[in-house]
């Protein structure tokens, strides 16, 4: 069995609003044409932003919703890949994992079950009592949406996934909410009353809810040990291997300018 590297980039400054969103379709298309090698992990900290779906900018309240969201000093932006909007900042994670595959669809449920997983087992970790599920009421609502239960024993979800499939590669891509789950929260409940869209504030929340204290930095940093233990011997498939090298961010930029 031949071993792959995965290459670990921690993105150390932003290329702008849409220029971050943008960059993952970038990388994107040059795995899946061979102009760069991949696995890749690219991990970014986000600029506040309200991240729609495509069936969001049909509703009538799409407008009014983006209006909201810059009165909230979040930038509103529409990504390729599905789901209803959702809100991070940059005390969120955005974790955008690109791999070439000759049947990119062949897996496709698969692969939402193991970065769930993954996540999960990051989190706990870190004494978060997490899980995978849809939470009723939540933002974005996803069957692998990955969520804490609180000592109370009220569920929050923490984060959410999207995957986008092109011939011969795929990007999961999983946006992590770590600290601050007060703004987040008072702009999802303006933009989704704009959508006409069932609500319940009280299920956005952050890791930092559940653990006081945590950072960004130390899920990061956990994160990549779990990736250490966990994907380097078997993949998401089970039947693969790797090494990890991590690259500058400087030096991915090289290689795949920003368009």
């Amino acid at each position: 069995m031949a071993t792959r590297t995965l290459k670990w980039v921690e993105q150390d400054v932003s290329l702008g609003f849409a220029e971050d969103l943008a960059y993952s379709t970038a990388l994107l298309r040059s795995v899946q044409h061979g102009t760069i090698a991949g696995p890749i992990v690219r991990i970014y900290r986000p600029q506040p932003t309200v991240s729609f779906g495509q069936q969001d900018v049909r509703m009538d309240g799409y407008q009014q919703a983006r209006e909201l969201s810059e009165q909230h000093g979040f930038a509103p932006m529409v990504r390729r890949v599905g789901g209803r909007a959702a809100a991070y900042h940059p005390r969120s994670l955005v974790i955008d994992h690109i791999q070439p595959e000759a049947d990119a669809m062949f897996g496709f449920r698969n692969r939402f079950a193991y970065f769930g997983e993954l996540l999960t087992a990051t989190l706990e970790q870190l004494g978060v009592d997490a899980a995978v599920g849809e939470i009723p009421g939540e933002y974005c609502a996803g069957e692998y949406s990955v969520h804490a239960v609180l000592e109370s024993g009220q569920r929050i979800k923490l984060a959410g996934t999207a995957q986008r499939v092109v011939k011969g590669a795929w990007l999961f891509s999983t946006s992590l909410v770590v600290e601050d789950s007060r703004s987040v929260r008072e702009v999802l409940t303006d933009v989704y009353a704009a959508l006409g869209i069932e609500f319940d504030p009280t299920t956005a929340g952050a890791a930092a809810d559940a653990v006081p204290g945590i950072t960004v930095d130390e899920v990061t940093d956990e994160l990549l040990a779990q990736y250490q233990q966990r994907f380097l011997n078997g993949g998401h498939t089970g039947n693969e291997t790797y090494v990890l090298t991590t690259v500058a961010w400087a030096e991915l930029l090289a290689e795949v300018p920003p368009a």
